[in-house]
């Protein structure tokens, strides 16, 4: 009863009521909208082509599918952490949303480097990967990220630079990238109706 109160409260009228009602199904039909041309659905899942719903991230797409890692490794394998569940969604989300904010300020550099909070979680799965590797055949033991910002050790990328991506990358450096581009969202109708 007390949420009634409060509604009529706030809105006294029917007339405000209904205009409410029609507002909010206006955002969040936008909302939803929006999600949907920016294909927000394909990230909730790990299939590597979802990364190149951003054509910046065509050269990195494309040098990935060519590498080794492409056959035992996806995206999220090696740029989002494993430690448990939620770490890693927060993560996603975070980085997502840095991504679309640079994207949207017009500020991504023409070649990509991780930040250092990126970097920790690369270096962190290459080892998680490649344990067996590091410790019993290399014998190099466990160099964490944090260990190399203060010079105890060396990033796996320090000597394997071309894994998985073959060096630097631009979209310059690969123009003519075959990759699987998405479908443009825009229905058949409103296509046809834009080339009249």
């Amino acid at each position: 009863m007390k949420l009634k109160a409060i509604i009529n409260r706030v809105l006294p009228s029917r007339r405000w009521k209904i205009v409410s009602i029609v507002l909010l199904g206006v955002i969040s039909g936008s909302g939803m909208l929006f999600l949907y041309v920016l294909r927000a659905h394909t990230y909730l899942g790990d299939d590597p082509s979802a990364c190149v719903n951003c054509h910046i991230m065509a050269p990195y797409y494309a040098t990935w599918f060519h590498s080794s890692h492409s056959r035992d490794a996806t995206c999220n394998d090696c740029h989002v952490p494993h430690d448990n569940f939620v770490k890693k969604w927060v993560f996603k989300g975070m980085d997502g949303m840095r991504h679309v904010a640079v994207y949207l300020a017009k500020g991504e550099p023409q070649v990509l480097q991780a930040i250092p909070e990126s970097s920790k979680v690369i270096m962190n799965n290459c080892i998680r990967c490649h344990t067996q590797l590091n410790t019993e055949f290399v014998k190099t033991g466990r160099v964490d990220y944090m260990m190399v910002q203060v010079g105890e050790g060396k990033a796996c990328w320090d000597c394997h630079r071309d894994v998985p991506h073959g060096g630097k990358n631009s979209l310059s450096s690969t123009p003519a990238a075959l990759v699987p581009y998405p479908a443009s969202p825009a229905p058949a109708w409103l296509k046809k109706l834009m080339k009249q």
